[in-house]
């Protein structure tokens, strides 16, 4: 349905929790929402498939009204196999799940 590749940088939440993220480039996320707008979820969070070096994953970006743009979590077990810390720029392979 859609795929995207970009780069952009891993950074820490700073409340409770230790979540990692990735906010989406403006470009990526604009086309985001139009292509799925006819399908909204609730939260209009988007199901996704992500890749980052080697490791591939399934997961949900969220839209962030601040940033206005979508958020991607990466968790713990992505960030230690490809060694990845909070500041660095990541390359990101992303598809719309379309489920």
């Amino acid at each position: 349905m859609g795929e995207f590749e970009f780069d952009a940088e891993l950074w820490l939440y700073p409340g409770k929790g230790g979540w990692h993220f990735v906010t989406l480039p403006a470009h990526v996320a604009e086309q985001i929402k139009f292509l799925a707008a006819p399908r909204a979820r609730g939260w209009r969070s988007e199901a996704v498939k992500v890749r980052t070096g080697e490791t591939e994953w399934m997961t949900s970006i969220f839209p962030d009204k601040a940033a206005g743009s979508f958020l991607l979590p990466v968790k713990s077990e992505v960030r230690q196999k490809e060694n990845l810390a909070a500041g660095q720029t990541i390359r990101v392979k992303l598809s719309l799940d379309g489920g």
